[in-house]
């Protein structure tokens, strides 16, 4: 980790179910965080294409459907895998699991600055909240 960058706790790995993606605003960064059973992955929630929300995409092996107009997102590498000819990529983030939450590696400068849709899962509780141990969640975003 640099020293301009920090680990950040978003949510209890419960919050985004398997192989479906929440979004996460981390000050001006629009973040899709993915479930993809084995791992989690970040990457820009805005498709290179014309900005749809990933978060809102399929998600089908490594790879992120964009719900607008089908753009395939590699979600760990970032690039784009359809259409074949598009050399954009998407920018992907350090993400890690630690005590059953998922951490996020941020730039100091956006740490207090970040809010996560809202889950469907009543029994699950945002950070912030008062009943995890997250940090500087600032609201819950639907």
């Amino acid at each position: 980790m640099s020293k301009n960058r920090r680990w950040m706790r978003i949510t209890p790995c419960q919050n985004i179910p398997l192989r479906e993606g929440r979004a996460v605003k981390i000050g001006h960064h629009n973040i899709a965080i993915f479930n993809l059973g084995d791992r989690f992955v970040a990457i820009n929630n805005r498709c290179p294409h014309r900005g749809g929300p990933l978060s809102d995409g399929i998600v089908s092996g490594s790879t992120v459907v964009c719900p607008l107009h089908g753009w395939k997102i590699d979600l760990t590498s970032g690039a784009v895998r359809h259409p074949a000819a598009v050399t954009d990529c998407v920018e992907t983030f350090p993400i890690r699991v630690e005590d059953g939450v998922i951490m996020l590696e941020i730039p100091v400068e956006l740490v207090g600055f970040i809010q996560i849709a809202e889950s469907d899962d009543e029994d699950s509780e945002p950070c912030g909240s008062g009943k995890s141990s997250c940090a500087s969640l600032v609201g819950i975003t639907g």
